[in-house]
């Protein structure tokens, strides 16, 4: 095997890895500001935990809001889902896309998720810095969960009501 052969064979090796962490379907459920269940085209259901955000508890303030935002965005449509890893839940961790829109930094700008800096080292540079501006730039503008004065963000909402 010559250089040129290694090369494509590594080459070749990456791109099917690459495609190994990509996961397409059609949103079949939003179960909250953050969480949805994606069908694949083996009808196989997947449960994915929208990664770099964190959004309202469903009893919380906004927490329905960000569920219907979410709904908005992907309900019953073609999403693309990249991802590396499942949380301690079993979820898959990813990136959703919808027609090359990142879901996740949309929420973040409507003001319905915070960008969950605790695992900001889960996501690639580029979009932790996107989304820490678009968080920045959604409490100036005070829209969604930046309307409250004082409002708590999900992880310590979720603490207090153990």
């Amino acid at each position: 095997m010559n250089i040129f052969q290694c090369l494509a064979t590594l080459l070749l090796f990456v791109a099917g890895n690459l495609n190994a962490t990509t996961l397409q379907g059609k949103v079949v459920h939003v179960a909250d500001g953050d969480t949805i269940t994606v069908l694949d085209a083996t009808n196989t259901q997947h449960k994915i935990r929208l990664q770099g955000i964190d959004a309202p508890e469903k009893a919380q303030a906004f927490g329905q809001k960000s569920k219907q935002s979410l709904s908005q965005l992907v309900y019953n449509k073609q999403v693309m889902v990249e991802y590396q890893k499942k949380d301690k839940y079993g979820r898959t961790l990813g990136k959703v896309l919808h027609n090359g829109t990142d879901v996740c930094l949309e929420q973040i700008k409507l003001g319905m998720a915070w960008h969950y800096k605790q695992y900001k080292s889960d996501q690639p540079k580029e979009d932790r810095e996107t989304y820490a501006q678009a968080e920045l730039e959604a409490r100036t503008k005070t829209v969604g969960i930046w309307k409250d004065k004082n409002p708590t963000p999900p992880w310590e909402f979720r603490k207090q009501n153990k």
